[in-house]
């Protein structure tokens, strides 16, 4: 299996989390425009990513959106 290129590939909501994830300016990019611009990483959503259980983009960009409106 080849590994994801968080750099240059397209990301959608279904693309998986891999053990070679980064957050790169494409990640930003892909987040911003799913949660909007003041969209953010922060240390607790890094460590819910890394969180060990299998999510894709679309899980990390709803869980953004429940802890932002969560306040």
């Amino acid at each position: 299996m080849t590994k994801f290129d968080w750099h240059g590939a397209e990301i959608s909501r279904a693309t998986e989390i891999d053990a070679d994830y980064r957050n790169t300016q494409n990640v930003r990019r892909f987040l911003t425009g799913q949660c909007g611009p003041d969209f953010k990483f922060d240390r607790e959503l890094m460590a819910w990513v890394r969180g060990g259980a299998a999510k894709n983009m679309g899980d990390v960009a709803d869980e953004w959106t429940r802890r932002r409106e969560r306040g």
